[in-house]
């Protein structure tokens, strides 16, 4: 069985968005499957990390097709890209406007009819059983779609975060015809696609209302993770956030509740380390400032995946932010899985109701504090402090097998066999 597998993330691409589909093909073949991986030939990633293509396995067929990116003459040069992330892309109203309102979904989308054709050709001598698009950038969808109704292929189309939904679209300022437009392209994707897979049971529940099925397939941690039982901790108390923090998910309670317990016991002050790795929101930064923090933090910037994984293993308490926005239920950061493997205390700012808050109790990896329980914060803080002091700061993560990447897998597989069932 064959699959075409539609993304824009793949390596040497960094960051959150590569991963998902990269292990899925890592494992897919152990299940009777045969990925065929279709990306871009010249993309403009704004982060990149090359051990990534130790992944991807060596008789993996990849499809590489040019694309177009207007954001070259528009919003930023490589150069600078690199230097400063996504997490302040859309600093630059004017610029945000332009992206929101002309680039529907995404300025991929110029890349939509050239991958078309691409493709078509590939499919007229090259038997597939099904299409597989992920998104964002949601442009995949459209090229996916019509390559689903032209040659009446099986589609799956993932959603690793909503499209009308997403947090950040409102820092494009979009107008009624722009919202109107992907509204009506989200709903043509959700009814024609014959499975629409998504990563937590809210947005689940979300898609479903348009979707004819909608299947639940988390991010999770694979085997680089499991070094976490050969790592010395840190001498200090440190608090580490590994990842793309955007502004959305600024913790300025957090701050200041460290810099109140700052002023009101010097031992904590001396111990205290927190650590920022990865894209970071210079809103962050401002907080840090505000609150006297300066001399107890540090921000890495971005590094790679194994980098990353060092970092968070050898943390004392690993924090986890939600971006404070509505219909935050269902946000569940790929890095949480990845946080469970390391066997640190996991500490979280979001919703209360939330799928988050469901895995942190079915899991037993840490405490999630709800948005603005100031108060509750200040108290898990202290409780892990102490802990800290007495050297008995740890976790026993349980239930955490099902979050493996081979095991997610190994449910895809099943999915995409499903289809023809």
């Amino acid at each position: 069985m064959k699959v075409l597998i539609i993304t824009y993330y793949w390596p040497p691409a960094g960051g959150s968005g590569v991963q998902r589909w990269l292990k899925f093909v890592k494992y897919l073949q152990e299940y009777g499957i045969e990925p065929v991986v279709y990306t871009v030939d010249n993309a403009r990633y704004l982060k990149e990390d090359k051990t990534l293509l130790d992944d991807v396995p060596r008789n993996t067929k990849v499809l590489k097709h040019s694309i177009w990116e207007p954001t070259d003459l528009l919003f930023w040069k490589k150069k600078k890209s690199q230097k400063s992330g996504i997490s302040n892309i859309n600093q630059n109203r004017f610029l945000s406007f332009i992206r929101g309102n002309f680039f529907i979904p995404d300025p991929k989308v110029f890349w939509v009819n050239s991958s078309v054709k691409f493709l078509q050709k590939y499919l007229n001598s090259n038997k597939v059983d099904a299409i597989i698009s992920t998104g964002p950038p949601h442009s995949m969808h459209l090229i996916a779609q019509k390559l689903h109704k032209k040659n009446k292929l099986k589609w799956i189309a993932d959603f690793r975060d909503p499209w009308t939904d997403l947090y950040y679209n409102k820092d494009f300022s979009e107008q009624s015809f722009a919202k109107k437009k992907n509204k009506i392209l989200e709903k043509l994707v959700l009814k024609n696609a014959d499975c629409v897979l998504t990563v937590s049971e809210s947005l689940k529940e979300q898609f479903s209302i348009n979707a004819r099925r909608v299947e639940v397939i988390t991010n999770g941690y694979d085997n680089e993770t499991r070094s976490a039982e050969d790592t010395v901790l840190d001498k200090l108390f440190t608090i580490s956030y590994i990842g793309l923090l955007p502004k959305q998910s600024n913790p300025k309670l957090f701050f200041k509740v460290l810099q109140e317990l700052c002023s009101q016991n010097e031992d904590f002050k001396n111990d205290l380390k927190l650590n920022f790795i990865g894209d970071i929101s210079d809103d962050v930064r401002v907080e840090v400032l505000k609150n006297n923090l300066e001399k107890n933090t540090s921000f890495k910037g971005y590094v790679d995946h194994e980098k990353a994984i060092e970092f968070q293993n050898k943390a004392q308490v690993l924090l986890l932010l939600i971006p404070n926005i509505e219909k935050s239920k269902g946000i569940l950061t790929g890095k949480l899985f990845e946080y469970l493997i390391a066997k640190r205390p996991i500490l979280a700012i979001g919703p209360e109701d939330g799928d988050l808050a469901e895995i942190l109790k079915e899991t037993d990896s840490g405490i999630l504090i709800d948005f603005s329980n100031r108060e509750q914060l200040s108290s898990e803080i202290l409780k892990f402090y102490h802990l800290y002091k007495k050297g008995n700061l740890k976790v026993n993560s349980k239930n955490i097998g099902k979050y493996h990447r081979k095991e997610l897998t190994k449910k895809l597989a099943f999915i995409i066999k499903s289809l023809h069932s």
